[in-house]
């Protein structure tokens, strides 16, 4: 059963509740990622940026998108059930589904308060970073060091299965 969640937005709805919760005097935190496969990395990472305050989105890559940033035989789950997943979690407050490889226009649309990233990035190197910053925007990095990896757990449940 494909249980609905007010959480999944389409992007021109999220456009307009970032709108109406920035009314309401929210600040918006926006975290991206895969979320392939969930696992505690991402858990702290999520409550991590949920803890900088405001309203947390998620914006997650598509099947494409991941397709082309892990290559093939990714993603492991569909978009949907990700997405559905990572809204069960409640430090999430909206996710977005997103077609490409970074947040970048997605960030222009959103223009969120802060971008947070894993500890996998730093300040000075995330990618979206000059985006953020030419609106006022900042970028935190939050989480726990790298020590989990979706691609790594494939790879070992990969390995046991040979075994």
């Amino acid at each position: 059963m494909n249980a609905p969640t007010n959480k999944i937005f389409p992007r021109d709805g999220l456009c307009h509740q970032v709108e109406a919760w920035r009314r309401a005097g929210e600040q918006i935190v926006l975290a991206n990622g895969c979320f392939d496969l969930l696992h505690v990395g991402h858990v702290r990472y999520l409550r991590g940026a949920k803890a900088l305050g405001g309203k947390l989105i998620v914006a997650m890559n598509s099947d494409a998108s991941v397709q082309q940033i892990k290559g093939g035989g990714r993603p492991f789950m569909a978009a949907e059930e990700r997405a559905e997943i990572v809204a069960a979690l409640a430090d999430v407050d909206a996710i977005v589904i997103f077609d490409e490889p970074d947040v970048r226009a997605l960030i222009r649309e959103l223009r969120p308060d802060i971008q947070a990233k894993g500890t996998d990035y730093t300040r000075d190197n995330v990618p979206e970073r000059e985006e953020v910053l030419a609106y006022g925007g900042r970028v935190e990095i939050v989480g726990d060091p790298k020590d989990h990896s979706t691609t790594e757990m494939l790879a070992q449940l990969r390995n046991r299965g040979r075994s």
